[in-house]
């Protein structure tokens, strides 16, 4: 007799747990927020069918980033303590849920991956959030950096990579900007790649040889080599589509300024070209130091010009 259809056990119990758990954060998160609230929340913007929508929101946490690291009993403690914890949390496992396995793959196919439109302007300093704290080692020495050490007190824009595609990508939207301000000894470039999967966290250290012979030298030091679970603070970054690059503006108090994803239109690659110069602009008055090679030339090119 063929017993291939009957269900084991424990394999029974484990999928009625599950079941069991999603439903119960449901019911929790529909007594606390109510179902219409919670139904908008999971549902997509009010865009038409076919339309991209403008970024409608700062990007990243609320809370200032700190290179303390929470161990897992904090971590538990905080989520049995605190409802605001707990609600993220099932929050959270409820997307997890209802994402399929090619989920990011599939959505590739719609704009390329591309979830928003990046602002034509900066984000308001009193509306913007701050970058988390993300760490890896550079490639040039193997040593463990921290990105809120690295940005505080500069203007930096930072790609997250991921996959080949991301790092085409990040090069899209970056070029321009980093060939007009690199000499900026306020301005930096840092690129991670983050490799979630302990496999291929594994593999790029494996080849981690050939990754410096395709980065720049002058980049080795700000190109950082990640395995963090980053989980947690996707949706807050923005970071809704693991196969594709994200690039952000942060300034010099660790706050994102502005964001793009995916491909980059021509006005996406002028508008974080001139947010930059702004922000390094401001940061240049603030700290009274002369505005930049490139602007100096300029102007030594008008005077001439006007001889």
């Amino acid at each position: 007799m063929n017993f291939s259809f009957f269900t084991p056990a424990r394999s029974w119990s484990r999928s009625w747990s599950l079941r069991r758990q999603f439903s119960t954060s449901i019911r929790v998160l529909q007594d606390v927020k109510g179902p219409e609230t919670l139904q908008s929340e999971l549902s997509e913007p009010d865009v038409k069918p076919g339309e991209l929508g403008p970024l409608s929101r700062p990007l990243g946490v609320t809370e200032r980033p700190t290179t303390l690291v929470k161990t897992r009993t904090q971590k538990a403690v905080e989520i049995l303590t605190d409802s605001d914890a707990r609600i993220a949390h099932r929050r959270h496992l409820i997307k997890e849920v209802s994402k399929g396995y090619y989920y990011d793959m599939n959505m590739t196919r719609k704009h390329g991956g591309k979830t928003w439109i990046a602002p034509k302007s900066l984000i308001l300093e009193n509306k913007a959030l701050y970058l988390p704290n993300v760490k890896g080692r550079s490639i040039d020495t193997g040593e463990e950096k921290n990105t809120t050490i690295m940005c505080f007190g500069r203007i930096t824009v930072l790609s997250m990579l991921g996959t080949r595609m991301s790092e085409v990508h990040s090069r899209g939207f970056v070029t321009p900007t980093h060939e007009r301000y690199s000499s900026n000894p306020l301005y930096q470039h840092i690129q991670i790649n983050l490799q979630e999967n302990i496999l291929k966290n594994l593999l790029v250290k494996v080849f981690l040889r050939s990754l410096r012979n395709v980065v720049p030298q002058e980049l080795h030091p700000t190109y950082l080599v990640s395995g963090q679970n980053m989980e947690y603070v996707r949706d807050m970054l923005g970071m809704t589509n693991n196969k594709v690059g994200y690039v952000y503006l942060i300034d010099e108090n660790l706050k994102i300024r502005w964001g793009g994803c995916a491909d980059a239109t021509p006005e996406e690659v002028a508008a974080l070209q001139v947010c930059t110069g702004v922000l390094l602009n401001r940061l240049e008055k603030a700290k009274g130091k002369p505005k930049n090679v490139e602007k100096s030339s300029e102007s030594t090119d008008k005077t001439i010009s006007s001889k």
